[in-house]
Order: structure tokens, then sequence, then C-alpha cells
């Protein structure tokens, strides 16, 4: 559904995207993760033909952004980080301007505007001003927009930013619809987290550079370089089953942490399962309250393969 071969865009000297190679195939939910300046928002705007690269290539659903912005323009649904609404228009008004624009007409044109509504979960707002809205609302209203012509291909340029806690809940359960219903998604976010739980790939990007390309998996195992373990042995004997632990041949290091009275356990290369060190600690003894394998999730990926280096 997208896919882009070298794709580069300069300015003067500076890569603002470096021969960027990354495919989606169908129903794939792409999180496009890199800090601030890394090329995120460049790619999109170059996969909804709104800047021109330098030199690359990049089809969408199979037409090339060179000679099918028009084909590509029918088939996309582009949502940027930033964008002006029409203050005084009502919601319902607002997205009927734009349904005309996409030359849906008559009754097909209202019917897909209350689909939409109803879709984000506005239609209570229909008749409310658009100045009235939250920035939550306001974010699901741009959502609203860009699906009236029923895209195949939704670019999502950073839609949670500056949301709330709930409006940011609402927002993935809503990308996460989108999902069901079959889209091919390109999102951007800082909210990481998030991002694991929708996504099915993910890209990391610095400098202009694609850094990784993969499934959250990979990405996991490739920073992941050794196992740790978190334990909690009972009454209190936390320093006295370190010696124990340190002993055994798949043990790397036990570190004692005093200020909540646990211990980390890394193993050694290699060495993916703790399990036997519960059964270490109950055959000497000892009564183990918590064993719990350290978890990675997409920040610490994000920190691990990053330098933290931006344009």
């Amino acid at each position: 559904m997208i896919e882009t071969r070298d794709l580069t865009k300069m300015y003067g000297d500076l890569y603002a995207l470096d021969r960027l190679t990354l495919r989606l195939e169908k129903g794939d939910v792409y999180g496009f993760i890199g800090p601030n300046g890394a090329g995120k928002t460049t790619t999109m705007r170059i996969l909804a033909t709104l800047l021109n690269p330098t030199w690359g290539e990049a089809t969408v659903c199979g037409y090339s952004i060179y000679n099918g912005a028009k084909d590509i323009r029918r088939v996309i649904g582009y949502m940027p980080d930033f964008f002006g609404v029409y203050d005084d228009m009502k919601v319902i008004e607002y997205l009927e301007f734009f349904a005309a624009a996409y030359r849906i007409k008559g009754a097909e044109r209202r019917r897909k505007c209350e689909q939409v509504l109803e879709l984000v979960d506005l239609g209570y707002k229909r008749d409310a001003l658009v100045t009235s809205l939250s920035r939550g609302m306001t974010q699901r209203l741009g959502l609203a927009r860009v699906l009236l012509h029923e895209p195949q291909v939704l670019l999502l340029d950073e839609p949670a930013s500056g949301l709330d806690p709930r409006a940011r809940i609402e927002m993935r359960g809503l990308l996460k619809e989108l999902r069901n219903m079959g889209k091919t998604i390109l999102v951007s976010s800082h909210i990481l987290p998030e991002l694991a739980d929708i996504c099915n790939k993910i890209g990391i990007i610095e400098r202009g550079k694609l850094l990784f390309d993969g499934d959250v998996e990979s990405a996991i195992k490739q920073v992941r370089q050794r196992h740790r373990l978190t334990l909690v042995i009972g009454e209190g004997r936390n320093l006295d089953a370190k010696g124990l632990i340190e002993q055994h041949s798949s043990v790397d290091t036990v570190e004692h942490k005093e200020e909540d009275d646990h211990l980390i356990v890394t193993l050694r290369d290699g060495i993916s399962d703790g399990s036997f060190l519960a059964e270490m600690l109950v055959k000497n003894g000892y009564r183990l309250k918590m064993l719990k394998e350290e978890e990675i999730d997409l920040e610490d990926v994000f920190m691990g393969i990053t330098k933290g280096i931006t344009n």
C-alpha cells in the first residue's frame, strides 16, 4: 500500500530525509517514531504529494508521487499535526463543506457526514460551533474530515499531540477501530506506549535515517542485551539469598536494592529462562514473595536505538 525506495529530501546540505526505504502492506498499522526534526512530517508530506523529494521514489496504492498525485489524494486521508478549522461553522457544516470538496453530493453527503460523526463519537456535537470544541474534540473532528471519502490509507501526524489523558485514550480506541476496519495507517506519535498497543510494525527514524523497521518484539530483542529479574524474599532475607543466587552458573550479577529491599538478578548471555531461581530458593528454604522479569517497552527501545541527535 505504501512503498518508498531511497526517498531523500535535502535543504541545502542538510538531509531532512536520507534514503528512506520502507514498505507497508494492506492493513498494517505502522508506528513512525523519532525525535522532533527526525523526518517524520517530511515523509508524510511527501507521501501526501504536498512536498517533492530531492530524489528517490514513493508509491501509495500503486500510484507514483511523481505522476499519480491526483490518484493518491483520492485514496489517502492526511491529518497533519496542526490544522486550521473554520470557527464560524457548525460541526456538521464543516464536514459538509469538505464532503462537497470531495464531490460527495446530495443525500449521500449528509449520510457520510453523520456516519463519520458517529464513528468519532461527535454525533452529539453536530450542531455545535467548531470554536466551542475542546482540543480533543477538534482532533477527532479533523480525523472525521479525512474519513469522509473512505480512504484506503491514513497518514496521521501526531494525532494525540496536546491531548489530555482521557482524550488520548479515546483517540487510541478510535485508531483501534480504524485498524479493525482494515485501514492501512502510518501514524507518528511521541506517546510511545500507546503506539505499542495499536501498531503491528514500527519504524524508528533519527536525523532522516531509518534506524529500525520491523515488529515491536524484534525491536525489543534488539535492545535487550540480557534478561533481568526482580526478586523479593520473605522475612527480609534478600541479602542472605544474594550469596546463594550468585553461585549459580546461569547468573551474571546480583544487585541488592536497599531502598525497597529487593534483588536485581542479571542472567548470563543466552539465558532467557529464570524459572530456576524459584526452584533453587524454595529448595533452600526461602519464601519467594515476588519474581518478575524486567519489561522493556517502546520507550526503552527508542532510547536504546536512537542517540538523541536532531537535525
